[in-house]
């Protein structure tokens, strides 16, 4: 769980996972919070917490997280509470069946989210990029919810440091012949008021991760 200036939702986020009845290790990464979330974090029992000295960026935290996972399956959780983690049970589902090393929980599959216009469009743009440029089938590149055999995972140079972790991985698993199997999931848009951090430069490097990692080995 990547963290940066979630004081409002932290404790809650951590809350709704750790009340998901799997056996799980809890990683935080804090980020160089200033807004009070390193003091909630400290407070908080029985996670592993590590923090930044600096500022690193999202992608940096994920990388920084790995490096403590001991689990057999890696679950990319945001400190939002946008996503619910009621849905890791279908997202490990097909890895536990050995039907997929990589499962992408997708916000479309059933019907269209409540999300401003401009996002969903940036959205749609970004899974069209992929399955164009990598043959794929996927519906939800930029989804959250991402859940991974973790030597897979771990076995990926991943170079990211802010939200081009979900290109740089995306393009990663599927120049290396993985498929990403898709589950249905719940998700709740917050707003830029309500701490929301992702900008419209952001989907510009992304379609831009993706293209390199396509031209570049």
């Amino acid at each position: 769980m990547p963290v940066y200036n979630e004081a409002q939702t932290i404790a809650q986020a951590i809350d709704r996972v750790r009340n998901v009845k799997i056996e799980k290790e809890i990683i935080v990464v804090d980020d160089f919070s200033i807004d009070g979330t390193r003091e909630i974090l400290s407070d908080i029992p029985d996670i592993i917490l590590v923090l930044h000295k600096q500022n690193m960026g999202k992608g940096f935290a994920i990388r920084t997280a790995l490096k403590h996972v001991t689990g057999d399956i890696v679950v990319i959780q945001d400190a939002d509470l946008e996503y619910n983690p009621e849905d890791f049970f279908s997202l490990i589902s097909p890895i536990e069946k050995g039907e997929a090393e990589v499962v992408y929980g997708s916000r479309f599959l059933k019907a269209r989210p409540v999300m401003r216009r401009a996002n969903y469009i940036a959205n749609r743009m970004l899974a069209t990029a992929t399955n164009i440029l990598y043959s794929a089938r996927i519906t939800d590149e930029a989804t959250c919810y991402k859940a991974f055999r973790a030597h897979l995972l771990k076995s990926i140079p991943l170079t990211c440091k802010r939200f081009e972790f979900c290109p740089e991985v995306t393009a990663k698993v599927l120049r290396s012949g993985h498929k990403i199997a898709e589950v249905p999931v719940r998700y709740e848009a917050r707003t830029c008021e309500q701490g929301k951090k992702i900008g419209w430069w952001d989907g510009v490097v992304a379609f831009w991760t993706l293209l390199k990692f396509r031209l570049v080995k």
